[in-house]
């Protein structure tokens, strides 16, 4: 059984969208940067999202060649919007995080916790996605995403220990990913570089609720995702994943 429970939205994902996916470009210059082997991922009203020969980067159209903004077809007048809006949204999400008060995990003494191979592995969990494509190119791997909230939301800290910290997703995980989390915290400070990248990927990939699991081929395509808590410990979501790799 699934249960879908989706704690606080990503406000401003919704600003990107998927055009001119998988289009494939041998240079693309942003001002003095030039990234060569691009495949752009998404495009937004203010920026274009890619995979190059290097990982992973976004840049602003408004610093392409002419030729380049119309070819994305860049508005000047909505990008300007979009950013304003974005600046809007992403301080009200931030404001109701710092006075929403911590969410208990769900009592696990009364709903029982999935039964899972306990170990002392323990899955290898990173927060750079371009070097866990790098690493899973090398090494023919897939990579996931996991977007949580991972001190306050009650669905994450419920999936997490009765899935991903389990012994037997580790092995999993040890086979055949490389495993990257996206977090959103309340009560933990993180880097302000991580800030970012976060929002980054949350905007990218166009998440809007914790837990959501991403899993993407080693180029950096995504292959589907689970969005929600999901039942039945680390075999169902095991298998599910399988799914979207078929």
């Amino acid at each position: 059984m699934r249960v879908k429970k989706f704690i606080v939205p990503i406000i401003f994902a919704a600003l990107v969208a998927t055009v001119r996916a998988d289009e494939k470009l041998a240079v693309l210059q942003a001002g003095s940067e030039v990234y060569s082997n691009v495949t752009v991922t998404s495009v937004s009203a203010t920026d274009v999202y890619f995979i190059y020969a290097d990982g992973m980067a976004n840049v602003k159209i408004k610093d392409l060649s002419p030729e380049l903004q119309k070819h994305f077809n860049f508005n000047a007048k909505k990008a300007k919007a979009a950013e304003l809006q974005l600046a809007e949204n992403k301080a009200i999400y931030h404001e109701e995080i710092i006075h929403q008060p911590a969410v208990q995990a769900p009592d696990m003494a009364r709903e029982p916790a999935a039964a899972a191979t306990t170990t002392t592995e323990t899955a290898l969990w990173r927060s750079d996605l371009p070097g866990a494509l790098k690493q899973a190119q090398a090494e023919n791997k897939r990579v996931l995403l996991d977007f949580t909230g991972s001190d306050w939301c009650p669905w994450c800290i419920k999936f997490d220990q009765e899935v991903l910290s389990t012994g037997k997703f580790s092995a999993y995980a040890g086979q055949k990913l490389e495993l990257v989390r996206v977090d959103f915290p309340r009560h933990t400070p993180l880097p302000d570089d991580q800030r970012r990248a976060n929002d980054a990927l949350a905007a990218q990939f166009n998440v809007d609720g914790y837990p959501t699991q991403i899993l993407l081929n080693s180029a950096g395509k995504e292959l589907g995702r689970q969005g929600g808590y999901l039942a039945g410990g680390p075999d169902a979501f095991i298998a599910e994943l399988e799914k979207f790799s078929q």
